[in-house]
């Protein structure tokens, strides 16, 4: 069976900086915190920076399973601090905190991924790995930005930024039989 994935280039795709796919050796999986795709094709053809580009993942896979392709594998998109050069973002459409993203009183993620979603997230990471021949690591974009922020409802208390893709992730079903090995973070003692 072949995948099928959606090309819908942001508008800005043309302007993310270029690299060789050799450079990839990192997927990360993010949750876009938001209701539904619609609104994350909005977030993501914000411009944020002076460089007229915004932030997004590469790829963005539905609850029902379809794969969309928003950036180029070959474009550093701006998905995670410090490692976008060396990785693909891949968001799966999921609430996360919506709306109330960094109030301390709604920290908890509950909604799951649906069978469709994580079939076609399984999918995608296998075309990834025949793709892009140094891809050998994955991770969740909380495990590479733990950054506290002040909370929205009460700045005496620090809120961590990104907690995606979260607790309902379910990271044994998705890397079984997968090669990809999850990205050790060196600790700081």
């Amino acid at each position: 069976m072949s995948i099928v994935i959606h090309p819908d280039p942001l508008p800005y795709d043309a302007a993310l900086a270029r690299r060789p796919l050799s450079a990839i050796d990192l997927v990360v999986i993010h949750c876009t915190e938001l209701p539904d795709l619609g609104m994350a094709r909005v977030w993501g053809e914000q411009v944020r920076y002076a460089d007229g580009t915004g932030n997004s993942g590469h790829y963005y896979i539905d609850r029902d399973g379809s794969i969309h392709e928003y950036a180029s594998p070959d474009r550093v998109a701006h998905h995670v601090r410090g490692y976008n050069p060396r990785s693909v973002g891949i968001e799966l459409v999921n609430r996360g905190r919506y709306p109330d993203w960094l109030d301390s009183r709604h920290q908890q993620m509950s909604e799951s991924y649906p069978p469709a979603q994580l079939a076609a997230l399984r999918e995608l990471l296998l075309e990834l790995q025949r793709r892009l021949p140094g891809l050998t690591h994955i991770a969740g974009h909380e495990k590479l930005d733990t950054a506290t922020v002040a909370a929205t409802d009460d700045p005496s208390i620090q809120v961590f930024r990104k907690r995606d893709p979260g607790p309902c992730f379910p990271w044994a079903e998705v890397l079984h039989g997968l090669s990809l090995q999850v990205l050790t973070i060196p600790t700081s003692t």
